[in-house]
């Protein structure tokens, strides 16, 4: 493996453990700091959705930490038993981004139904950027030139993906923001604060991911395109 290879699997790899650490740390510090409201994010998701006249989405609780997200295809809002039942800053800001990806879903947004018709294709890409270079390099039945070109692709469509996420979570978040304070679920400085660093931080998380597609979708593409070869 190059030099340079390794480089950006170094820096790619850092870049996405720093934005994880980013996330779960502003999010253990807010989550420990209640809302004035008193409401729990089960409650503010419910009163968001009522608002938007949506009353088709089921809010449920699960067991995975900062596993929430909202599900278009069953049309199920999933929060972590911390948010659900919590009354915290951070509870509220992500129960409400996730009712924002509810509110995009019913008011037909279209970089979020955009990146929900790319699901099929990013996964099958996924598979493909995660076994294609150990096939080649065990049974070498396909040429370097192939083999560049296929992941040039399968990254590309892991890149546009990601590339589309990025406006639908920064709406999300958005709307997150200024739902909360219309409604009165916050109002203090602080607690206008925390969301927005809470969701910031986790806004981060997707840029990484945005850059490591990125990076690895020119590093197999710009040698197809210049002749140039790589070690």
């Amino acid at each position: 493996m190059s030099f340079t290879a390794i480089f950006l699997f170094i820096g790619t790899l850092l870049i996405s453990l720093w934005a994880t650490w980013r996330v779960k740390s502003v999010y253990a510090h807010w989550s420990q700091v209640t809302a004035r409201s008193g409401a729990t994010g089960a409650e503010v998701a419910a009163a968001i959705l009522d608002r938007a006249g949506i009353r088709d989405v089921q809010i449920v609780a699960h067991d995975e930490m900062l596993g929430d997200h909202y599900d278009p295809l069953n049309k199920r809002l999933v929060l972590s038993q911390q948010n659900y039942y919590g009354n915290s800053v951070a509870a509220l800001g992500v129960a409400a981004h996730e009712c924002g990806h509810a509110i995009q879903h019913a008011t037909a947004y279209g970089p979020l139904h955009l990146r929900m018709s790319a699901v099929g294709a990013t996964q099958f890409a996924s598979q493909i950027v995660m076994w294609l270079p150990l096939i080649g390099i065990m049974t070498n039945i396909i040429s370097p030139h192939t083999a560049l070109w296929v992941m040039a692709l399968a990254w590309g469509i892991i890149m546009i993906f990601n590339l589309v996420t990025l406006p639908v979570e920064f709406d999300a978040s958005a709307r997150a923001k200024l739902v909360l304070a219309e409604m009165g679920f916050i109002g203090t400085p602080e607690e206008i604060a925390g969301v927005k660093k809470t969701l910031d931080a986790a806004g981060w998380t997707y840029v990484a991911a945005f850059i490591t597609s990125l990076v690895y979708f020119l590093w197999h593409l710009l040698p197809l395109l210049t002749g140039g070869r790589r070690d």
